[in-house]
């Protein structure tokens, strides 16, 4: 002990204790050092604070689609329509049933007018206009329906009675039109899209 508080040696004893001091002084510098690289700054595992401008909540770019957005109208040329009926040959006295179906060809759903208003079925033979819904047609009704991108909707079918129509003749008896295997062909407007062909059948 007597050695360590009063160093020996041929030099003066203030040389031994300065030269002490300046181990000593090095020695908490590496310990300090050591201290910083093991324990960093700021401590723990706290990650850093990010401001309001580059957290995960910023705003979506304005091209990005929003699925819950209403669709739009369905645009010009993007709907087809096709006629239909339920047989391509009926028998005697067998009424044929009509429909059609919408069919939108874009990449997005959308609203377009098929209400019975601006429907029209036309049934011909050759040239021979034979019968239009639109000739008797009463308390016709506006509506509007949402159009998945290629999915067919189809309309419900109802019953042609085989007569010849004619807006003169929608209070009486309307005459019936010739069978025994002659064919007709249907076709339909929706809101001024026609289907794209006529659909044939026979009537015996």
């Amino acid at each position: 002990m007597s050695t360590i508080r009063n160093p020996v040696g041929p030099q003066p004893s203030s040389v031994y204790w300065r030269r002490r001091l300046v181990l000593l002084g090095l020695l908490a510098a590496v310990v300090i050092i050591v201290l910083l690289i093991i324990w960093p700054r700021g401590g723990g595992d706290t990650p850093p604070a990010t401001d309001d401008a580059t957290s995960s909540n910023t705003a979506a770019p304005e091209d990005e689609i929003d699925p819950d957005a209403e669709a739009g109208v369905c645009a010009s040329g993007s709907v087809t329509v096709a006629a239909i009926t339920d047989k391509d040959v009926y028998a005697a006295g067998e009424q044929p049933l009509l429909s059609l179906s919408l069919t939108n060809t874009g990449t997005a759903p959308c609203f377009f007018n098929a209400g019975s208003d601006v429907q029209e079925y036309r049934i011909t033979s050759g040239e021979d206009p034979i019968w239009n819904s639109k000739d008797c047609q009463t308390e016709p009704v506006a509506a509007e329906v949402e159009l998945e991108p290629g999915v067919a909707l189809t309309t419900t079918p109802f019953a042609w009675d085989r007569t010849r129509s004619d807006p003169a003749t929608c209070a009486g008896e309307r005459p019936q039109v010739t069978a025994g295997g002659a064919t007709y062909r249907l076709a339909v407007t929706v809101d001024g899209v026609e289907s794209s062909t006529d659909e044939p059948f026979i009537l015996n």
